[in-house]
């Protein structure tokens, strides 16, 4: 019974932000590893994306101030081509397995209210630190920011990437930009 404790207690105080970043690898691996078209892997990560993933924040953070007082009709259209191009960047970028391997640090780094997840790929040539940013959303965690090399932010990314055609063309113009990006993904 004494070695029985404390491993229930470790499994007690796993970090719920690590935790939600395990659980989106392990969907993304088993999508890897089962191959198929961009589209059908779409199909496969399309939950764990939405589960790990607060789209709507990214989304608001990727467009820029102006976001908040755009009409609800907009900020819906949107989110939605937001989270269609970033479950599809996923299905396009990890389309089949060679031996590539995440680790996910398993204690999270609190700032504030977020929570900071350390996490690795490593491939057969190099790895690769993917940082998450989170925060909680009822009761789970999920991702706001994904820092690639551990630091450039994908949202500043996207933001500087979509500045030019909100301001020209606003949503709507920005909605049909990221659904054409996402349709490009998926071939």
């Amino acid at each position: 019974a004494v070695l029985v404790l404390p491993q229930r207690v470790q499994a007690q105080t796993a970090d719920p932000a690590a935790a939600q970043v395990q659980g989106f690898y392990d969907a993304l691996l088993a999508s890897m590893k089962s191959g198929g078209t961009a589209k059908s892997r779409y199909e496969k990560l399309k939950p764990a994306v939405e589960k790990a993933f607060d789209l709507s924040a990214m989304t608001a953070t990727a467009v820029g101030p102006g976001f908040a007082s755009l009409p609800d009709a907009d900020k819906k259209a949107l989110t939605e081509a937001f989270s269609r191009m970033t479950i599809a960047n996923y299905a396009k970028n990890f389309d089949s397995y060679g031996g590539e391997k995440f680790t996910v640090e398993p204690a999270s780094i609190a700032r504030g209210s977020d929570h900071f997840v350390k996490s690795t790929l490593k491939t057969s040539k190099e790895t690769i630190a993917f940082n998450y940013r989170m925060h909680q959303v009822g009761p789970e965690w999920k991702a706001t920011d994904v820092y690639l090399a551990g630091n450039i932010s994908q949202m500043a990314q996207k933001r500087s990437d979509f500045a030019a055609t909100f301001s020209s063309g606003g949503a709507a113009a920005l909605t049909k930009r990221i659904n054409a990006l996402a349709d490009q993904m998926l071939g």
